[in-house]
């Protein structure tokens, strides 16, 4: 058998070559990122940003239209209340009325905005290929690799048959520390690499030791290559954009000198399940119209979703490194939600953060299932909550303020919406139990116990009904007008009714499940960092179980509880129960990929990309088959270490920029390498030995020598 050579050990900041078996990425080009003081800032000089007098109307109009909509329906809420004299109840279920209709006005008028809001202006971008390089970053994290860098392969061909090729490369950043799953991401990058319009302009790292995350994996890119790429293209594992919507994002971010970073509006698509179908009609068809309005006042002081936007890399660089915040998880250690964080601080130092709801092109997909959605749900409550804490950061610009204090609410309602709906039970409760006062201190006609005017709560029950519903309606009216949504209009009355009544069985489990997310952020329990699953594997019923039994129970509690009271009260909580109590069959009615498929065989719910779909879904279909057929991944580490050809490969795209330090301490490194020593078989490590030793360059090496597996290994195909 032929023995291994291995390539040789690099410095740390050596500069790689593309060829053989040193890591496939460009030359170095270093970016300071210094990190932030949160507690002080002092504005740059001559950065400042021209004051918009439409802006100002419209965030004029957004506020006063909340205030007054909102005194208008407390107003209401406090004659039902006050027919007797206010007791301590009463008084608590009017407060936490107008916490909960002040957030559904605020809403509500965001979408009327929209409604008449002007067309934006139309790009001013120069023609052609783009004069500055623009990086394209895609994170990705313990997840199949194979879409994501076929996505990869079909967006490169994309802007290759436009021309403009030479302006773009795209770098997978990848995060993994899953041993199989990193070999199976070596051999995908390699085939890919295999063709020659692609291998110029592909590039992959992979960091040893993934410190801080996204933001971490992010930061370590612009530090690093980050000089030789004015923009950068954040995207994510499950990201699609059309090769003429990049290419515009950079033309727009040329044309203006003033933006910092340019945000999308991704639609959603392929999704298969109930739920994802669900999620993904609902965000075309409301969507458009709420992004419209949010972006008329957003104006320069926008927000950033993470992924399919655009970013001026020196922007990034000089605003965006972010500390390590004091005390412990979950509101201290890493800024998990960083992007609302991000687009503030860009915004900060006198960049403009724009929306570009107006291009199309962008495409995203949604969580298949219900216990996916809550897990994601719950990482983004704890980041979300973590920026009440931000909320004084120095001079963040007020809508940046605003912009946090909205992703914490978007949480902090659901648990202000379940204790309302408490607190109208113990009203009952109250006028049931206890008998009226006939001797008060003082003189009165009346006994003093709590009262409602039944007639008017019904009134303002259709009020709120018709404030909640109203940006459905709109949205849903914007799209039957859109030039856009033809050959699926008659098709969308049903897919409204459906998503609706779907909509409102489900919105009482994620009231529950969000409820306990704040509960147990409050009490300290940190999120952790788990990969997405993005695919729609049918969940078994014991899994649904598990997670929907204490919805069930909670739903029959409060029912028989209410029922107990009064059957008007029973019928009156009627809509959130039955969603809780029949939590575990609907969980997998919508988790379901063939009732999805049955439904849209019969045009509910269908969407125009699902009547022609985008071109970079097919192209990324096509990519996937072939990188599927051509890479060939050893199956284990035992595999690897037996594949000539493999191992070089590994051993070469090590990336010791990130890899354990000389006399750093690695207790599962060390466990890892005991067993070995003490003649333990690879196949009896735990994975994270397993990743360990792959992530030691040294050990593996020593290893391998030490063994003489060199003996086993078949020659090189």
């Amino acid at each position: 058998m032929d023995r291994v050579t291995f390539p040789p050990e690099r410095s740390h900041h050596a500069a790689p070559e593309r060829a053989g078996n040193t890591p496939p990425l460009p030359p170095v080009s270093p970016m300071e990122m210094p990190v932030q003081n949160l507690r002080r800032f002092r504005r740059p000089s001559g950065r400042r940003l021209p004051f918009q007098w439409s802006v100002f109307f419209a965030r004029l109009v957004l506020f006063s239209g909340t205030l007054i909509l909102t005194a208008l329906l407390a107003r209401e809420m406090y004659l039902v209340l006050s027919v007797g004299e206010l007791v301590a109840i009463e008084i608590v279920m009017l407060v936490l009325f107008v916490l909960n209709i002040g957030w559904i006005c605020f809403g509500a008028v965001s979408t009327v905005i929209g409604l008449f809001a002007p067309p934006p202006k139309a790009s001013e971008g120069a023609e052609g290929a783009p004069k500055a390089r623009t990086a394209l970053l895609l994170p990705i994290y313990n997840e199949d690799p194979t879409h994501p860098i076929a996505t990869a392969c079909a967006t490169l061909r994309g802007l290759g048959a436009l021309g403009v090729g030479q302006a773009f490369d795209l770098f997978v950043l990848s995060d993994t520390n899953k041993a199989d799953v990193w070999l199976v991401e070596q051999a995908m990058i390699d085939a890919a690499r295999a063709d020659p319009e692609i291998a110029p302009r592909l590039f992959y790292r992979h960091r040893l030791r993934n410190r801080e995350r996204k933001v971490g994996n992010i930061g370590d890119w612009v530090e690093r290559w980050g000089g030789a790429y004015p923009y950068m293209l954040v995207l994510d594992a499950d990201s699609l954009m059309e090769a003429p919507t990049i290419l515009e994002l950079a033309r727009r971010m040329e044309a203006d000198p003033s933006a910092g970073l340019i945000q999308t509006v991704p639609r959603l698509v392929n999704g298969r399940t109930v739920l994802a179908r669900l999620q993904q009609f609902a965000s075309r068809v409301y969507g458009p119209l709420l992004a419209r309005g949010l972006r008329v006042w957003f104006g320069d002081a926008g927000n950033y979703w993470g992924h399919n936007a655009i970013i001026r890399t020196e922007a990034f660089a000089g605003s965006c490194g972010l500390p390590i915040l004091r005390g412990r998880k979950p509101f201290g250690g890493l800024i998990l939600s960083h992007d609302f964080v991000e687009a503030g601080l860009i915004r900060r130092n006198g960049w403009a953060v724009l929306m570009a709801d107006d291009l199309e092109g962008s495409y995203e997909q949604a969580p298949p299932n219900l216990i996916e959605l809550v897990s994601r749900d719950r990482r983004w409550c704890q980041g979300n909550l973590q920026h009440l804490g931000l909320l004084g950061t120095a001079g963040l610009h007020p809508i940046s303020r605003l912009h946090l204090a909205m992703g914490a609410m978007s949480y902090l309602a659901s648990p202000l919406w379940f204790l309302f709906l408490l607190a109208g039970m113990l009203l009952a409760l109250h006028a049931s139990l206890v008998p009226p006062n006939y001797f008060p201190e003082g003189w009165s006609l009346f006994p003093t116990w709590p009262q409602i005017d039944a007639r008017r709560a019904m009134m303002l029950f259709g009020l709120c009904m018709f404030v909640l519903y109203l940006p459905k309606l709109l949205g849903f009216i914007a799209f039957l007008g859109d030039p856009g949504s033809r050959g699926v209009r008659l098709r969308a009355v049903p897919g409204f009714l459906v998503e609706n009544l779907l909509s409102a069985l489900i919105a009482p489990i994620l009231m529950l499940t969000q409820t306990r997310s704040v509960l147990h952020i409050l009490t300290g329990r940190d999120s952790g960092w788990n990969a997405q699953a993005r695919d729609s594997a049918r969940i078994p019923w014991g899994d649904l179980w598990m997670f929907h039994r204490r919805h069930t129970l909670v739903g029959l509690v409060l029912a028989v509880t209410a029922g107990l009271i009064s059957w008007s009260l029973l019928a009156w909580m009627s809509p959130a129960l039955i969603g809780l109590g029949v939590s575990i069959p609907l969980a997998a009615l919508v988790s379901s990929r063939g009732v999805g498929d049955w439904l849209r065989r019969r045009g509910i719910m269908v969407t125009p990309e699902e009547v022609a779909p985008p071109e970079i879904a097919a192209e990324a279909d096509v990519s996937a088959r072939a990188l599927a057929a051509a890479a060939d991944a050893p199956e284990s580490v035992p595999a690897l270490l037996a594949d000539h050809r493999a191992l070089r490969r590994h051993l070469g795209w090590l990336d010791l920029h990130t890899q354990r330090r000389p006399g750093e301490p690695d207790p599962t490194l060390a466990a890892g390498w005991l067993k070995l020593t003490d003649g333990l078989d690879v196949g009896k490590l735990t994975a994270g030995e397993l990743y360990a030793l792959l992530a030691s360059s040294k050990i593996l090496r020593k290893f391998v020598a030490t063994k003489a597996v060199v003996e086993e290994i078949r020659p090189p195909r």
